[in-house]
């Protein structure tokens, strides 16, 4: 009787370690990550471009189209306007690396909530991200100076 508890106990450990451990959820409005988020009160990406002017950050649950995927594990994303692609990009982390995007997420439209905010990043960080996008070498190396920029700490996302 001994053996046999201590196999089923062995067994239930293996079931719940090999559980999967990522934070997805697909809910009727769409694949969630992060923190389960709900559309009410989202802003368009445009709109929040207009609420940042003259701020240094922002609370917002915002929508946009995604236009590039760390190509390495999906650990970053960039969001421009679902309406206008040619605006400023913004680049996206999340919230203490709990979730990753899968990458082939280019060119879809999601939902993300968190704090939007500027800060410089350094040209080594640039390279590494030029890197995890799969830039050329000759792309990577004409990079030479830290850039200004918007940004987002997202601690959920939906994919629509």
């Amino acid at each position: 009787m001994n053996k046999l508890t201590f196999l089923f106990g062995f067994i239930l450990i293996l079931l719940f370690a090999c559980k999967n451990t990522t934070s997805d959820a697909a809910t009727s409005d769409g694949v969630h990550f992060g923190e389960v988020i709900d559309t009410s009160g989202m802003i368009a990406y445009d709109a929040m471009l207009g609420q940042m002017a003259g701020k240094d950050s922002i609370e917002a649950k915002v929508y946009g189209k995604v236009s590039a995927v760390c190509q390495t594990k999906g650990c970053w994303m960039d969001i421009v306007s679902d309406t206008d692609t040619t605006k400023t990009s913004m680049f996206v982390q999340f919230k203490d690396y709990g979730f990753f995007m899968p990458k082939d997420l280019s060119g879809k439209d999601v939902v993300m909530k968190g704090k939007a905010y500027i800060e410089e990043t350094s040209v080594e960080d640039l390279k590494h991200f030029a890197e995890d996008e799969g830039l050329a070498p000759e792309e990577i190396a004409k990079i030479t100076e830290p850039k200004k920029e918007l940004k987002f700490m997202a601690s959920g996302v939906m994919i629509k």
